[in-house]
C-alpha cells in the first residue's frame, strides 16, 4: 500500500447504475446530443439524461470492460454502466485511468452474452491518493495519451495524403475517367486461401501467422514464402488488403493473390485495392464472407507499369515516415503502460 493513498470498495466510493436504454431505432441523425452505448459513441438523440461528462463501463457484449468517458449533456443507454463518484474527492479522470488498471476478467459472466453487473463490479478495490495527487496522475497521463494521439492523427493525415496521389496518378478506379486499361481481377491475378490452423497450432515459433488482420500468431511452420497480397476473406476484418514478404504462415482466413512483378507492381495493387474497398463486395451475413468468384469479378484498372513504379516511390517515402511516427508511438506507449503498472498495479 502506498503511503497516504486509501483502498475503497469501488461501490464504497461510487454510485453504479445502468441508464434507460433507446433503441437503435429512436436515433436521429441531426439530433442534438450524443448517444452512447457499449461502444462509445452509437448516434445522436433530441434529448439528453446526464448534463455532466459520465465515467462508463462498457457491460455488455465483447467489449465488456472497456472505459468510456462521457461528453456533458449526452444521452448514456443502458449497455455501458455509469460509475459516479459520490463525492468531490475522487476526480472523474482519475477514476478513469484507475479503472483502465483494474482486472476485469473476474467480473464479467456470460459466454453467449458476456456482462458485467454492477453487483459484481462493486467490490473491485479502488486505489485512492489525495484530490491532488489525483490529479497530478492525470495532468501525466492526459500528456502521455495527449502524444499518442496527435502521432496517431499523423499517421492518419500520411494516409490520406497516400490516398490523395493515387487520385491524382491514376483517378478514380471505379469510375475510371482516366480511361485506363480495364480487366478483371480473375484475369490479372491468382487467388487462393491458405490452410488452417487449430488453436493448439497457435504457438511461439519462427513464423508470423496472418490472417484477416494481420499477425495473429507464432508457427513452427510456414506455408507461403515470397512477396504476396494478402485479402481477408472472413468476419470482421474481410477486405483488408496488405503487402507480405519473406516466410508465414497464411491461415484459410485471408486470400494470397499472385501477381506479375513484370506488369503489376504490389504497392500499387494494395493500394488500389483498399481504396475499391473489398469489404463491400462480402455478402451480409452475421459472419461476412468474401467469395474468390466475387473477387474474381471485380473490375481492377490497368495503368502503364511505369506510372505504377513512379507511385510506389512516392508511397515507399510516405510509409518510412510512418514507421518512424509508429516507433515513437510504441515508446510512448511502452511508458504509458509503465506509468499505468506503476499507480495502479
Amino acid at each position: 500500500m502506498r503511503e497516504g493513498w486509501t483502498y475503497k470498495k469501488l461501490g464504497e466510493v461510487c454510485d453504479l447504475y445502468q441508464p434507460k436504454t433507446i433503441s437503435s431505432d429512436m436515433l436521429v441523425s441531426d439530433g442534438d446530443y450524443l448517444v452512447y452505448g457499449a461502444n462509445g459513441i452509437i448516434g445522436r438523440y433530441n434529448q439528453y439524461n446526464h448534463e455532466a461528462s459520465e465515467v462508463l463501463v462498457t457491460c455488455r457484449g465483447a467489449t465488456c470492460g472497456t472505459i468510456n468517458i462521457s461528453t456533458p449533456f449526452s444521452w448514456i443507454n443502458g449497455n455501458a454502466m455509469v460509475v459516479h463518484p459520490k463525492n468531490e474527492h475522487l476526480c472523474k479522470k482519475y477514476l478513469a485511468y484507475a479503472l483502465q488498471g483494474v482486472d476485469m476478467s473476474d467480473v464479467i459472466t456470460g459466454a453467449a452474452q458476456p456482462q458485467i453487473t454492477r453487483q459484481s463490479l462493486s467490490p473491485k478495490n479502488l486505489p485512492i491518493p489525495s484530490l491532488s495527487e489525483q490529479e497530478r496522475i492525470v495532468s501525466e497521463l492526459d500528456l502521455l495519451s495527449g502524444i499518442i494521439e496527435k502521432k496517431k492523427a499523423q499517421l492518419k493525415e500520411y494516409d490520406q495524403l497516400a490516398q490523395s496521389i493515387f487520385y491524382d496518378m491514376f483517378g478514380d478506379p471505379v469510375t475510371n475517367e482516366k480511361g485506363w486499361e480495364v480487366k478483371k481481377l480473375g484475369e490479372v491475378y491468382k487467388l487462393k486461401s491458405g490452410d488452417g490452423l487449430s488453436a493448439k497450432d497457435f504457438i511461439i515459433g519462427d513464423y508470423p501467422v496472418y490472417g484477416g488482420n494481420g499477425i495473429s500468431g507464432w508457427h513452427k511452420a510456414y506455408n507461403m514464402d515470397g512477396n504476396f497480397i494478402i485479402v481477408g476473406r472472413v468476419g470482421a476484418y474481410c477486405g483488408n488488403v496488405r503487402y507480405v514478404k519473406g516466410k508465414f504462415w497464411l491461415t484459410d482466413n485471408a486470400f494470397q493473390l499472385y501477381f506479375d512483378n513484370r506488369l503489376q507492381h504490389p504497392v500499387f495493387i494494395t493500394y488500389l485495392l483498399r481504396i475499391l474497398d473489398l469489404h463491400r463486395y462480402a455478402n451480409h451475413a452475421a459472419q461476412p464472407v468474401i467469395s474468390n468468384i466475387t473477387l474474381k469479378g471485380i473490375n481492377v484498372i490497368y495503368p502503364p507499369l511505369s506510372l505504377q513504379q513512379s507511385f510506389a516511390e512516392k508511397i515507399e517515402a510516405i510509409e518510412k515516415q510512418k514507421a518512424l511516427i509508429q516507433q515513437s508511438i510504441t515508446e510512448v506507449e511502452t511508458l504509458f503502460n509503465s506509468r499505468m503498472d506503476y499507480y495502479f498495479n
